[in-house]
């Protein structure tokens, strides 16, 4: 039976498992940290009963993703599903909600109802067609051009200086602004647009929803999927050189994947010059430095809708959001950033003892900043929710700079495995309509760093496996492997 050894246990190392566990392979994963699941683990880590995700909490394309939806994540899973996709708070008690219900949205947007419509509608009403162009190397005939084109009618909009004009309220300036931002971008930016067009857009089509009990849960279910296939999970074990890793023969047909930043691949023997320098110069972007709390009640928002949403943005208007992100791009941090925060406790119990509360927030950074985000995300909090600051039990802070030794493919603390620009949504991480591949044989790559980018839908794992199977003379597709 050919091996097939999997570098780092996140989402998509865990897909390529399940993938290449199902196709007969004899599957090994090794996983530097004491817990699997990369961005996906759960932990106590301000005091015991309250549950923190690690990186990620709410997971708007996880099942939206093909690859997740053929391995049935849905039903193996208690999913929550709010009604509120996110929100987004303002000055003086207001506030912008994105609910599940499109034309609710749309009401409550008021002079911008309708602009809010012409230009999220015919993605959500497309969302499939939106989903296979941004969830595949950009090089290829998308199997929905027409979708394609009108997504990237409104990027060319959101991502340049007519952005500026597409709305008349602040709300509704803002309600965009706030999903475009998790681009981690200069804005206005295609790459920036993008990212918040698929999102908003999957927040009126299926939500922005997160499993009970954490995002450990997703990592869990992979595990458990490739172990009943015969494969194993080994953690502890950090691999920095690949010459010292038995991971098999490639003439015998064994594979090795790297779910991990591609610099790996450049401590194997037999890296061609012309692809070394390609990964060399892949670039990396701006670090996330967040904060978990442990509260003792519910977040005080001063506009109670909030707290129907597990994901709330902060950072004021869209002018304030643009210049927070613009400063990090610059090599600075705002007085009053941009913070990505998750309440999960808001409709999930399993989170902490009973009256308490988990949450956090994160903001973006310089590469490497060791600055402790803790009073910035706080002081934004206090703004739109007065009372915040004495609900605190505890907390803890890690730095951009800590994120690599959390997770050794945040180089710098870049969560999002490389900038996310257009030149490389194309390059990621070289110009290929197969970029999983490799020139060494037998080795893939299958992180964030390769195509479709950031995000939990297991979608760059699957792309390396399949490759893989290509290559190996026995296709497959995901009918083939769950039907």
């Amino acid at each position: 039976m050919a091996r097939a050894t999997i570098i780092g246990s996140g989402p998509n190392g865990l897909a390529a498992g399940v993938t290449l566990a199902r196709a007969g392979y004899a599957v090994r994963v090794l996983e530097a940290a004491d817990t699997v699941g990369g961005g996906l683990r759960t932990a106590e880590s301000t005091l015991p009963g309250f549950r923190h995700d690690v990186c990620s909490t709410v997971h708007p394309t996880a099942l939206a993703s093909p690859f997740f939806r053929a391995f049935g994540l849905e039903r193996r899973l208690d999913w929550i599903r709010p009604e509120a996709s996110y929100a987004h708070p303002l000055d003086g008690g207001r506030a912008a909600i994105a609910w599940r219900d499109l034309d609710r949205t749309a009401t409550a947007l008021g002079a911008d109802g309708d602009a809010w419509r012409t230009r999220i509608r015919p993605l959500t009403a497309h969302i499939d067609g939106v989903v296979d162009f941004t969830g595949n190397q950009l090089l290829r005939v998308p199997r929905d051009p027409l979708t394609a084109l009108r997504y990237a009618i409104r990027m060319l909009e959101q991502g340049t200086p007519l952005a500026a004009s597409a709305f008349r309220t602040e709300e509704a300036a803002a309600l965009l602004a706030g999903a475009v931002a998790h681009g981690n971008a200069p804005l206005p930016s295609l790459a920036g647009a993008a990212a918040g067009l698929l999102l908003a857009a999957l927040g009126h089509a299926g939500g922005w929803p997160y499993p009970r009990g954490g995002a450990q849960g997703i990592a869990d279910a992979l595990v458990a999927d490739i172990t009943a296939h015969g494969g194993s999970v080994e953690t502890g074990v950090q691999v920095t050189d690949l010459e010292t890793l038995d991971w098999g023969d490639p003439r015998r047909g064994d594979l090795l994947i790297l779910n991990t930043s591609p610099r790996l691949a450049l401590t194997h023997r037999d890296v061609p010059r012309r692809y070394a320098r390609a990964i060399g110069a892949y670039r990396y972007g701006p670090g996330a430095a967040k904060v978990d709390f442990a509260l003792d009640g519910p977040v005080p928002w001063t506009h109670p809708e909030v707290g129907q949403a597990a994901t709330v943005h902060l950072g004021g208007t869209r002018a304030e959001v643009w210049d927070s992100e613009n400063a990090v791009a610059a090599g600075r941090v705002s007085e009053r950033p941009y913070v990505l925060t998750v309440q999960p406790s808001v409709l999930d119990d399993s989170r902490a003892p009973a009256g308490k509360a988990v949450f956090w927030g994160y903001i973006h950074v310089p590469p490497g900043s060791d600055l402790d985000p803790t009073e910035l995300i706080t002081a934004q909090v206090e703004r739109f929710a007065p009372g915040f600051r004495d609900l605190i039990l505890a907390h803890h802070a890690v730095p951009a700079s800590s994120r690599e030794a959390i997770n050794p493919a945040e180089i710098g603390g870049d969560i999002s495995g490389g900038v996310f620009d257009m030149r490389q949504a194309l390059r990621r991480p070289v110009l290929s309509p197969t970029p999983w591949r490799t020139p060494m044989p037998g080795v893939y790559l299958a992180s964030a760093s390769t195509p479709p980018g950031p995000s939990v839908n297991g979608m760059a794992g699957w792309h390396a496996a399949r490759t893989a199977l290509q290559d190996a003379g026995s296709p497959a597709t995901l009918s083939d492997l769950f039907d």
